[in-house]
């Protein structure tokens, strides 16, 4: 089988935002994708082109174009959010992001009217109906495709910090999970989604899913929802480890992450260095502590079995990571991430509001939507 991988801009990079739409006075879940996509719809054109449909009626996301920094993509998705709120407000919606809605019944959710998320569920059942989760995926542009799965591997050693950072996800259905990225373990229980399987070279990726196709597990490449996986249609690799991310500060400093390491790990093979790897095992190990405890994380380090807490960790990649982000123009999105490691992850910012609201989670609602329209963490 063979499966082409375009043409893409090194280190280029395009943002994709799930969103939620909540009404604005009760803060549960409104299910009016449908008439918000139709009215942002350019006339004469069949869909807006930065605004796409997603598995639930509830639920918008707003893409970038491709830009040459995450300035740029940042750029476009502030235009997009402005086109949204012209036509939610009227509705009395708000637009909200986070891992998870903190209290919305997953059994109350409509399925968008397409033949691939009817599938979806009838093929799930039960787990496909809790999927009322949101999330960020960053695309980065690699030249080469033999490139693109020793990065995505070397990508696995760093999954830890991109998913602690970014969990935003304590509550579910109205509960106190105990996770900080409950959509993490949700989001897993999908065949084909979760951690990437053990291909290192094109020529496998395509047996692989050849066979795939062949007992029908999949009908489509994209059909294979790894938290890191290559998007070949586009010539870039998608990171989808992040939980959806309440304001655009923080999902721009998030990406401008993501957009160093792929780089920093391109260089690294130009120069004929060794990527970094370790056994499947401790990512295993990784994914679910940092889903678990999040900011409050031991993980995994290396091969030798190595730990730090990841906040730590984080520290000593920035500042590695200082001359990649000054080359890629992201130094000031970079910076951002600071804030997070001051104020809190979107999940403990969550935690912070319930309690000092008895609990009540219509009050985390409020601060997430207030969080989007600031732009930034509260």
């Amino acid at each position: 089988m063979n499966i082409p991988f375009a043409r893409s801009g090194r280190s280029t990079v395009g943002i994709e935002w799930e969103l939620a739409l909540v009404d604005a006075d009760s803060g549960d879940l409104r299910q009016v994708a449908e008439t918000v996509l139709e009215s942002v719809r350019p006339p004469g054109a069949e869909s807006h082109p930065h605004v796409h449909p997603e598995l639930l009626l509830n639920t918008i996301e707003v893409v970038s174009g491709v830009g040459r920094t995450v300035k740029e993509a940042g750029a476009d998705l502030d235009r997009t959010l402005a086109e949204l709120r012209a036509v939610t407000e009227p509705l009395r919606v708000d637009v909200m992001c986070a891992g998870t809605h903190p209290f919305a019944r997953p059994a109350y959710q409509r399925v968008t009217n397409k033949e691939r998320y009817a599938e979806l569920i009838n093929r799930t059942q039960w787990w496909g109906r809790q999927m009322v989760i949101y999330g960020v995926h960053v695309h980065v542009g690699v030249e080469d495709r033999a490139k693109v799965l020793p990065i995505m591997h070397a990508m696995l050693t760093v999954l830890p910090h991109l998913q602690s950072l970014s969990a935003s996800s304590p509550y579910w259905d109205g509960q106190d999970t105990g996770y900080a990225s409950n959509r993490t373990l949700l989001f897993q229980q999908l065949p084909t989604a979760g951690l990437p399987v053990d291909v290192h070279t094109w020529p496998d990726l395509e047996g692989y899913v050849a066979g795939m196709l062949k007992t029908g597990v999949i009908d489509h490449f994209d059909e294979l929802r790894w938290d890191i996986r290559p998007a070949p249609h586009l010539g870039t690799l998608e990171l989808r480890v992040f939980d959806g991310v309440s304001n655009l500060s923080e999902l721009l400093a998030l990406a401008a992450l993501g957009h160093c390491l792929v780089e920093h790990f391109s260089t690294m093979l130009d120069r004929g260095e060794r990527l970094p790897g370790m056994p499947r095992w401790f990512v295993e190990e990784n994914k679910w502590r940092s889903a678990r405890y999040g900011m409050d994380a031991i993980i995994i380090l290396d091969a030798d079995g190595e730990e730090a807490l990841v906040t730590e960790d984080l520290r000593r990649l920035l500042t590695e990571l200082e001359p990649v982000a000054e080359r890629l123009g992201c130094t000031e999105e970079l910076a951002g991430l600071e804030t997070v490691l001051t104020r809190g992850a979107g999940y403990q910012r969550q935690q912070a509001v319930a309690a000092a609201s008895y609990g009540k989670l219509d009050a985390v609602v409020t601060h997430l939507v207030q969080e989007m329209r600031a732009g930034h963490p509260l």
